[in-house]
């Protein structure tokens, strides 16, 4: 039996055959070696994310995260949830807290998911998987586990907005949270604690339907980055990897500059580090190859 279990929400962008798949394919790595087992969510659903705010209502919105927690209490009982999408853990933990708080808007919630057949205890606790990683596992026992160190890479730990505001990780701070930064010194590499941008919006939607405005804040952040010499950008968030690696040539065509900077996952750094191969470590879903961390998994 494995050292801990969770109940697993995956969410649309990192399940299997999505675009952030790679995403889930080094968690999964990962966690094998952190004996961590995931144990999906049944018939888990979309937790609505932007979408909800825009026109659903708060009663659906929430409701949609309702189902996932109780889903879990049915089939996963015990277990806290644990998500790797930034825009899922925050749904889902916001829906949690305000339905904690308001119990008629929780009846209300519990009367539509008996149409289910399915009825919200709402005593489980949500977790991001970096909070997972941090305060159930700890620095220390993540840095025994190093088996490949990513001695002679700098990197500049990106934690966007979603998952720093409005929860964060225990004891960090707000304005400039470390716990990216130690991960990557736990993997044997250099981070970048006073980078500047690690904490701006990445954009989010505005990438589809106002580009420019979008491009314009990444383009700010991978240039802090490189200012700092880093040799590549860390992200827990599947919005930030995306829009940070994939419009780097728009960028540059558009500004004039040379962006070629690999935006990578933390569970791949970690895979890595802990002597999996490229692929197990999904270094060949990069839109950018992130050649350094290439060298080290094929020594």
């Amino acid at each position: 039996m494995a050292t801990r279990q969770y109940s697993f929400y995956p969410g649309c962008s990192s399940q299997k055959g999505a675009s952030s798949s790679n995403y889930l394919t080094s968690v999964q790595a990962m966690c094998e070696e952190l004996d961590i087992q995931l144990n999906d969510i049944p018939d888990w659903n979309c937790c609505a994310a932007s979408i909800g705010y825009a026109g659903g209502g708060e009663l659906p919105r929430l409701t949609l995260s309702a189902r996932n927690i109780a889903l879990s209490e049915e089939h996963n009982p015990g277990q806290e949830i644990v998500a790797t999408c930034a825009a899922c853990w925050l749904s889902t933990r916001e829906a949690a807290e305000r339905l904690h708080e308001d119990q008629s808007l929780l009846a209300e919630a519990n009367q539509a998911l008996a149409e289910a057949g399915l009825k919200l205890k709402n005593e489980t606790p949500i977790k991001h998987m970096v909070e997972a990683l941090i305060e159930d596992i700890g620095y220390d026992a993540l840095g025994a586990k190093v088996k490949k160190p990513l001695e002679g890479i700098k990197i500049a730990g990106y934690v966007g907005c979603q998952t720093n505001r409005p929860f964060g990780i225990d004891g960090e701070s707000y304005e400039n949270p470390r716990y990216l930064d130690k991960l990557v010194e736990t993997m044997g590499a250099d981070s970048v604690p006073d980078y500047e941008k690690k904490v701006q919006c990445c954009g989010g939607a505005l990438a589809f339907s106002e580009p420019e405005k979008s491009q314009e804040m990444v383009k700010g952040i991978i240039e802090a980055a490189y200012d700092h010499g880093a040799d590549m950008i860390v992200t827990p968030c599947p919005v930030c990897q995306m829009n940070v690696e994939v419009y780097q040539d728009q960028i540059n065509q558009t500004y004039g500059t040379k962006f070629k900077m690999p935006v990578v996952y933390y569970s791949t750094l970690m895979a890595v580090a802990y002597g999996r191969s490229a692929k197990d470590a999904a270094l060949n879903g990069q839109v950018i190859p992130a050649k350094k961390l290439e060298a080290i998994a094929a020594k």
